[in-house]
């Protein structure tokens, strides 16, 4: 006996009766987003590995633990994307879109892939919804890109979900605070743990990032990002902050929040969900503003702000609301003997021409099993097609949720079917 060969770990199937969800969450993105001016983009997913330890950052876990890195047959370093920000701004530059529109707007769709430790809602390959804004240094920018990320989850009919905001500052007051900040982890040095030990001496943000609760504890009670702010920086948070009040958006200011990555300045924004279904995995989107991370991979000096949200998370959400996405066929043709099989074969492919979905079992069966499977279906109605109906061009339509069979003739199928499906219940 052959060993039976199974998925890798923390990288799931999409089946028919939830990729439904998927499809949903999916289109209703591209046609909001579509509404903002954001025109879609993909990108490998396969990238050169210095995109991202430039990026993201070599002291980062995702660059240091968690990024699935390997040497091509050329003995090139490539690296699956863990994320969708630094594609799209090396895309940006090796196109040279900065010299043909000052203010572009990109999202994407898409498996990233992270080697980290599973839990609800995170995977090792798992699916981002993403946009990104290149060439607008106004809060305006930071706050239109927020509002989109609202009327999505509106839209979705998700409810209970906080925005966080705060401010990183800029490199004129950053490296101020960050002395404050190491001061005072020095003075905590052995309560934190192994891996904030290493971070404070590399990136001491990284430590307010951390899910040990005593190094959590140690960061609440640390110095205050908020209160070394630059004048430039607090008028454009103070700005960011006007501008959602002005749109009705509610927000808290959690001067605590940082993002797990380096490119951050500025505006950076959770979307922080309360649903016992995602346990302790509450975001289920999040960004900010990267003014420099475009120059620093090589571009031009293009300010920039950009937001993911977890796709896995948000169908999570979505099973648990009690919302039906699966799409039920509008007609299931049966075969009433053998020697109609053909006919109906044909009576299929021609009401699928026209636009209906339609199931057909192409094993064919007795009468009674193909009801069955009409039932389980879900179809709206079900036509059986049988030597009477072949030779007078005429059948019934059984409702499947009752009521009378509906006399038609096998050429107007479709538009009675439509019509019928267009009548409220």
């Amino acid at each position: 006996m052959s060993q039976k060969v199974a998925g890798v770990k923390g990288m799931n199937d999409l089946l028919p009766g939830e990729i439904e969800i998927w499809q949903h969450v999916e289109g209703l993105a591209r046609e909001l987003f579509g509404r903002f001016g954001y025109g879609e983009i993909r990108t490998p997913m396969v990238e050169d590995t210095a995109l991202f330890v430039r990026s993201v950052g070599e002291e980062t876990d995702i660059v240091g633990k968690e990024m699935y890195t390997f040497n091509d047959k050329a003995d090139r370093s490539l690296s699956l994307r863990p994320e969708g920000t630094a594609p799209a701004a090396r895309a940006y530059i090796e196109h040279s879109i900065a010299n043909q529109e000052p203010l572009t707007r990109w999202f994407y769709t898409g498996p990233m892939f992270r080697y980290e430790r599973m839990k609800t809602g995170r995977y090792r390959q798992f699916y981002q919804i993403g946009a990104e804004a290149y060439g607008a240094k106004e809060g305006a920018q930071d706050v239109e890109m927020m509002d989109m990320v609202v009327q999505f989850l509106e839209r979705l009919g998700l409810k209970d979900i906080t925005l966080n905001i705060n401010s990183l500052g800029d490199e004129a007051c950053r490296p101020a605070y960050h002395t404050k900040l190491v001061e005072y982890l020095q003075a905590h040095r052995e309560e934190l743990c192994a891996d904030c030990q290493k971070r404070m001496e590399k990136n001491p943000l990284r430590v307010l990032d951390c899910k040990n609760e005593k190094c959590q504890a140690i960061a609440a009670a640390g110095p205050n990002v908020l209160e070394s702010l630059c004048e430039p920086c607090r008028a454009h948070f103070d700005d960011v902050q006007r501008k959602l009040t002005a749109l009705g958006i509610r927000h808290v200011v959690n001067p605590r929040m940082v993002r797990g990555l380096d490119y951050y300045t500025r505006t950076v924004f959770e979307f922080i969900a309360s649903h016992p279904a995602l346990g302790t995995a509450s975001t289920v989107g999040a960004g900010g503003r990267y003014d420099k991370l475009v120059k620093s991979l090589g571009g031009p000096d293009a300010p920039a702000v950009g937001f993911a949200c977890g796709l896995d998370r948000l169908v999570l959400l979505l099973k648990e609301s009690g919302q039906q996405f699966a799409v039920r066929p509008d007609v299931f043709v049966a075969v009433a003997d053998a020697g109609s099989h053909d006919a109906a074969l044909v009576l299929a492919s021609r009401l699928r021409r026209e636009g209906l979905r339609v199931e057909f079992d192409t094993r064919g069966g007795s009468l009674k099993s193909q009801m069955k499977r009409a039932d389980k279906s879900g179809a709206d109605f079900t036509l059986v097609l049988g030597e009477v109906e072949r030779t007078s061009g005429h059948a019934k339509l059984k409702p499947m949720a009752g009521g009378e069979p509906i006399p038609v003739a096998l050429d107007e199928v479709a538009r009675v079917v439509r019509e019928r499906k267009a009548v409220p219940a």
